[in-house]
């Protein structure tokens, strides 16, 4: 075999392998590799008890197998999975509210009177409105369990809150109450704030930028909490939990009511609701006779409406004309991280349908 030969056949050999190398490596790079999303009611499965509203006024229904990059999908934290809830500061809202939500609503609906009703969630605050005005009270809060009436003025015996001012490390956790008001006009409707950790709805700024002390017992954003909301009986029945805080239970009666004339009316509300003219009175028996049912997730409290016409409730931030992604660039958003969540409904429970014709 001449010298010219033996280069023909290793340069036929060179490219043989160069051709199957190339050949390989296509076949490894079309295989893409199978990522399985990990949806909400994988990490909780409960979702057939509720429809999902979400962060543009849209009712999403029930959410099994279901994710929204905008408002609703899971995320991994040390080797835990959480559902996410994420609701800007402005957008379209649900129902007659002027907050967005991204928020679970029961599809059912109890009677306090014959209730046996109970939630219980586990939970982080991983962001609540970077703007706002100090002296509105709802600024920088988040709503992240509720109690709502599906019936009458549609009132809500339970909101509980998460608040942290911009620059403190710590926020507080609190629970209102909302009277249900006496007569046809809900005008004078007016809630009852009690701490849990930190300060109450009532601890307001001095001035628009200007804030009031840091709770020493507050809550930090991306630390867990826990909540029990039960109401047996005509009895609502809370219990809070968190590592490195006192436990703390709070029980009110949701069919007599503590408010039933003027001189009722307690001192924080004297302040912070008579002087715009919410001065009402609830009924004798309060949400007795009336449907009620939870919701959980990121109600969003901060709106960029003028404190000029709600001091409590208006709070005058960033919206971006509704631009939810600039929203959520610079941080004018609230988002809730739910680690687990349960529900049990007594058998005396009815169809909430009617709630959501009205407000869908």
């Amino acid at each position: 075999m001449n010298r010219k030969t033996i280069t023909l056949l290793l340069l036929s050999f060179t490219t043989f392998l160069l051709l199957n190398t190339c050949s390989d490596n296509a076949k490894k790079s079309s295989k893409k590799k199978f990522v399985k999303t990990v949806y909400a009611s994988d990490v909780i499965p409960f979702f057939d008890e509720w429809n999902l509203i979400l962060g543009d006024g849209s009712n999403a229904g029930i959410a099994n197998n279901f994710e929204h990059k905008d408002f609703f999908y899971t995320i991994q934290d040390n080797n835990e999975d959480w559902v996410v809830y994420k609701a800007p500061n402005a957008g379209d809202t649900h129902g007659t509210s002027n907050n967005c939500r991204t928020e679970l609503a029961q599809l059912k609906k109890w009677y306090p009177s014959t209730a046996n009703d109970k939630l219980t969630a586990t939970l982080k605050v991983m962001n609540v409105s970077s703007t706002g005005d100090a002296r509105v009270a709802a600024s920088y809060s988040v709503v992240v369990g509720q109690i709502h009436s599906a019936d009458g003025h549609e009132n809500e015996p339970l909101k509980i809150f998460y608040k942290k001012f911009p620059g403190h490390t710590k926020g507080s956790v609190f629970w209102h109450y909302e009277i249900n008001t006496a007569g046809d006009d809900n005008s004078g409707r007016w809630d009852y704030s009690s701490a849990v950790w930190g300060h109450d709805f009532s601890v307001i700024g001095s001035g628009e930028n200007t804030y009031p002390k840091e709770p020493k017992d507050g809550i930090e954003l991306d630390e867990e909490f826990s909540y029990e909301i039960e109401v047996k009986d005509g009895i609502m029945n809370l219990k809070f939990m968190s590592n490195n805080h006192e436990t703390k239970t709070f029980t009110k009666n949701l069919i007599k009511s503590d408010f039933t004339t003027k001189s009722d009316i307690p001192e924080q509300t004297q302040k912070l609701f008579v002087p715009i003219g919410q001065d009402g009175i609830e009924r004798k028996n309060a949400y007795a006779g009336e449907g009620c049912f939870f919701k959980l997730g990121s109600y969003n409290q901060t709106n960029g409406k003028s404190p000029k016409v709600n001091r409590n409730w208006c709070s005058g931030a960033e919206t971006h004309n509704g631009d939810i992604q600039k929203q959520y660039a610079d941080g004018n958003y609230a988002e809730v991280w739910f680690k687990s969540a349960k529900i049990s409904i007594s058998k005396a429970s009815v169809s909430n349908e009617g709630y959501f014709l009205m407000n869908d």
